[in-house]
């Protein structure tokens, strides 16, 4: 069950700001999302293309960003879904499943994973069971 949400936490805040810049021009479906860590924040928006399969979710962008930034070592990640329609069940704001196993890559069991509208969640409470390799996390 996810914890409640801190009504104006910052983090949250950026990932809302994060959603603006999204580039939707076919689902029309913006997400945002805001990581932090000891390097402060790093935003993510989802982008699409006319290729659909090679459109990039904000959380990996936010995830690669750092990376390509030097960072792998992360706080907490917010995600927000402006466009998810009201009275929508908590499953229609959760990351995809290529999110998550991405997330997997960089991220321990308790993680925290804030979810706009919906609350907090430790990471294993949203995907229990992540493909890992052995020693992955070595280099």
């Amino acid at each position: 069950m996810p914890r409640p949400l801190v009504a104006d936490d910052p983090l949250i805040a950026e990932a809302r700001i994060a959603a603006t810049r999204a580039y939707v021009p076919y689902s029309k479906f913006r997400v945002g999302a805001a990581l932090s860590g000891p390097f402060g924040v790093i935003r993510g928006c989802n982008v699409e293309n006319a290729s659909y399969g090679v459109g990039i979710c904000a959380e990996r962008t936010a995830i690669v960003s750092a990376v390509a930034a030097g960072h792998r070592t992360f706080d907490r990640i917010a995600i927000a879904l402006p466009d998810s329609p009201p009275g929508s069940p908590p499953t229609a704001f959760m990351p995809c499943g290529a999110c998550r196993q991405f997330l997997a890559e960089f991220v321990g069991a308790d993680f925290p994973v804030l979810i706009d509208g919906v609350g907090e969640f430790r990471f294993e409470e949203i995907f229990p069971y992540p493909f890992v390799l052995p020693d992955a996390r070595a280099n």
